[in-house]
């Protein structure tokens, strides 16, 4: 994996055999731990050689200016960007004086492995310094699932061969020097030593920094405390400074004794509170974790962990790397929200700083549908912060003279960070997803505690948008002109099919919640006159189509358009936005991404199957798949229509985003919302979930190389596990009340210990379509 040869492919752990210099910024990515609230990536122990040191708090960040040439109304003033915060994982090595460093002396081995059932990662190595002294240094660290201020790391050496001085430096570091990570000097200047000290402290084995930003005024608490176990000769120092924190252990080891410090680290931080407060935070997290010990953080993570793969396991026979890739995929998703608790999960989670930390559309149209199944307490909180950032959206939408609420395109707190209007403010479907989200969170949990208090509000706010951002012409019809759709090659577009159509299912649910939550909706000033506006607008919504190419637009006069000239295009110049003006590209017929494909997955009611099949056949000779978030919805449209050999390509696209480092820039972080492509080609490709109906529909149907698929969703209270083998799928429920399913159109009653069975339809036969030159998806063997 990783495109070497040190990868291997396992069901359930990504294992690197070797330490290969080359890729060392690609398994930072990879290796990384998290819980959605601490996120450590994947550096080595010793903290050198690193590509990117990372340490992340969610919603943690610093403000700098957005430059522009010439200023305008509405261009926002400030972005923000993710920072290094205070590094806790870092634990040095002296073998009598010599640094550990694995750039020196002679590496004799090297392993580490992520185990997915436990959450650990293991590191394993044999090391021989300049001067001949060989050691084995084990460590094993995790982000904790259950006490989610805690990261721990457990820490071995013992010498093989000599008796030997050891010393052990375990540290907590601020303002870690960083590669430039903006051409911008003045992004640079601003995030360039941001954490100004406040206070740091130690006793015996105990550390504590805290640090404040200097623009966005947030205040952040690091706090470590160690058991160490070794031979009689171990003694123990502490020192601290502005920007560290350093216990010393020295020891004096035969052959065959272990030094072995273990490492607890909590972290804290508060916009709003005092330092004696968030110092107190950290302080009682941390003995907390002390009180639990190593071996019950451990025990704790794997129970965790233990009713996740219960619930939402994939099991794929035929393709060891797809089956590897989705359970990797599964866990990283996970790490980006499970403890997450009203903050955003960024495109990255925290994994990385690409993007600068900021979350997107693709949270809730990508990761959140997968949560929903996998682990619904997650979308629910993620969907509370986005009802928190309400009082930012409501003012944007005023600023851009707008109702109701105009979300950000890009945020960390809620505020717009996009100064590019065309691909950024323009994008208003993020408002319908945000919808969509809801909609499908309270239709498979039956929340309806949530949909009172939060989803009410939600829909009301991004409904309210819509009536004002569009209108109705003179024959009644309803438009919305001047928006940018998913694909970021097509902007300012009238009748975007996909935002239009996402728009009219917001309406129509605003409309809905609205009338079974009288109370809540007449507090948000919401009448009947209102509701009836809605309804009438989602009715008479305009979709573009074209009767002479049977076909729908992707927005109105797409059709019409100049065709990108994708013979004259070499492999070199994609993705296009690199090598070409926007200027260009928004004039002429080429996808960056789906976008019409994807509203006939989402909005899939609205389409007849052969005006499908005649839709996914024109657009994919038009779509360069420069975003990572196109495989997967290709995939799901591709099986849909009958293409399975082409829509098993995309899966292998979309699972190995990451792993295969594709883009060539997994170094920044990892892909979330691809990652969760996985699960959805899988998913909603393969096993043909659909939920925009009264019940979750199913139309599975597989690859030739692919013997079964077998997956779990959490619906309400009950578990639906999905086997899908040859020519048939079973449907059982695993525990809780019995639910209600469709196959391929027939309403199915499921009752615990009662699996039923159908049979799969075979796809009818079509010409597959073409892909542009050079852009079809590497085939699967």
């Amino acid at each position: 994996m990783i495109s070497h040869h040190a990868y291997a492919v396992e069901p359930w752990c990504l294992r690197e055999t070797e330490l290969n210099l080359d890729v060392l910024a690609q398994s930072e990515s990879v290796f990384s731990v998290s819980n959605g609230h601490v996120g450590w990536r994947g550096n080595l122990d010793e903290g050198e050689p690193h590509a990117l040191p990372g340490s992340y708090l969610n919603g943690v960040h610093e403000r700098h200016p957005l430059p522009y040439a010439e200023g305008g109304y509405g261009f926002p003033e400030s972005g923000q960007t993710v920072i290094n915060v205070t590094n806790g994982k870092v634990i040095r090595l002296l073998v009598d004086d010599e640094p550990f460093d694995l750039r020196y002396g002679r590496l004799r081995s090297h392993e580490r492995v992520l185990d997915l059932r436990t959450g650990l990662l293991h590191r394993v190595c044999e090391w021989t310094s300049p001067v001949g002294k060989t050691v084995r240094v084990r460590s094993t660290r995790m982000i904790s699932f259950s006490q989610r201020a805690i990261a721990a790391v457990a820490y071995e050496v013992e010498p093989l061969d000599d008796r030997t001085n050891v010393v052990v430096q375990s540290e907590l570091v601020a303002n870690e020097q960083l590669p430039t990570l903006s051409g911008d000097p003045r992004v640079g200047a601003a995030l360039e030593s941001c954490l100004l000290p406040e206070e740091h402290f130690t006793l015996d084995l105990r550390l504590r920094l805290v640090h404040r930003t200097a623009a966005s005024e947030q205040r952040i608490a690091a706090a470590a405390d160690h058991v160490v176990y070794g031979p009689g000769s171990v003694r123990t120092s502490s020192e601290a400074a502005d920007d560290v924190g350093r216990m010393t252990v020295t020891a004096v080891l035969d052959p065959g004794e272990r030094l072995r410090v273990e490492k607890f680290v909590a972290y804290g931080w508060s916009g709003f509170r005092s330092l004696p407060a968030v110092r107190d935070q950290v302080e009682a997290a941390l003995t907390g974790a002390r009180n639990t010990g190593w071996q019950g953080l451990v025990d704790q993570q794997r129970e965790f962990l233990d009713g996740f793969w219960h619930h939402s396991d994939i099991e794929v026979d035929g393709d060891a790397e797809i089956q590897q890739a989705v359970r990797f995929a599964l866990f990283h998703v996970l790490q980006a929200g499970t403890r997450a608790e009203q903050r955003a999960i960024s495109a990255k989670g925290l994994t990385g700083s690409g993007y600068d930390g900021h979350a997107f559309w693709d949270t809730e149209a990508f990761v959140l549908p997968l949560l929903t199944y996998a682990s619904p307490n997650c979308v629910a909180e993620a969907l509370h912060w986005r009802q928190n950032t309400l009082p930012a959206a409501r003012e944007r939408a005023r600023q851009l003279g707008l109702r109701g609420a105009a979300f950000p395109w890009r945020t960390i707190d809620g505020a717009e960070c996009s100064g590019y209007w065309p691909a950024g403010t323009a994008a208003f479907h993020i408002n319908a997803d945000i919808a969509a989200a809801v909609v499908r969170y309270v239709r498979a949990s039956g929340d309806t505690d949530f949909e009172r208090r939060t989803g009410v509000e939600l829909l009301v706010e991004t409904a309210r948008l819509w009536r004002s951002l569009g209108h109705h012409d003179s024959g009644g019809r309803f438009h919305i002109d001047g928006v940018t759709g998913p694909d970021e090659y097509s902007a300012l577009a009238n009748d975007n099919a996909y935002t239009n159509l996402m728009a009219a299912a917001n309406l129509r649910a605003a409309a809905d919640v609205a009338e079974r939550h009288a109370a809540e909706a007449a507090a948000l000033g919401v009448d009947e006159a209102e509701t009836a506006a809605w309804r009438a607008a989602a009715g008479a919504m305009s979709v573009p189509y074209v009767d002479a190419l049977g076909l729908h637009e992707q927005s109105a006069g797409y059709t019409g358009l100049d065709v990108w000239d994708f013979e004259g295009t070499p492999p070199e110049h994609y993705p296009l936005m690199l090598h070409f003006p926007y200027f260009d590209l928004y004039r002429k017929q080429v996808v960056k991404q789906a976008d019409l494909v994807l509203a006939m997955i989402l909005c899939g009611d609205a389409f007849t199957p052969a005006q499908k099949a005649r839709n996914f056949a024109y657009y994919e000779p038009l779509t360069v798949r420069d975003s990572s978030l196109s495989a997967c919805v290709q995939c799901v449209m591709a099986a849909e229509v009958g293409h399975l050999r082409l829509a098993y390509d995309y899966l292998g696209e979309a699972a190995l985003m990451d792993l295969a480092d594709l883009e060539k820039n997994t170094r920044d972080g990892l892909h979330i919302a691809s990652l969760a492509g996985t699960w959805i080609g899988l998913v909603a490709g393969f096993g043909g979930l659909r939920d925009y109906g009264d019940v979750p529909s199913f139309a599975p149907r597989l690859p030739e190389n692919l013997h079964r698929l077998a997956f779990s969703l959490r619906i309400r209270q009950s578990c639906l596990h999905v086997d899908i083998t040859g020519s048939r799928v079973t449907y059982a429920v695993r525990q809780g009340d019995p639910i209600r399913i469709s196959h391929r159109g027939e309403v199915i009653t499921l009752a615990k210990d009662a699996p039923q069975t159908r049979p799969l339809d075979p796809p009818t036969a079509l010409p597959e379509p073409a892909q542009p030159p050079g852009r079809r998806p590497a085939p699967r063997r």
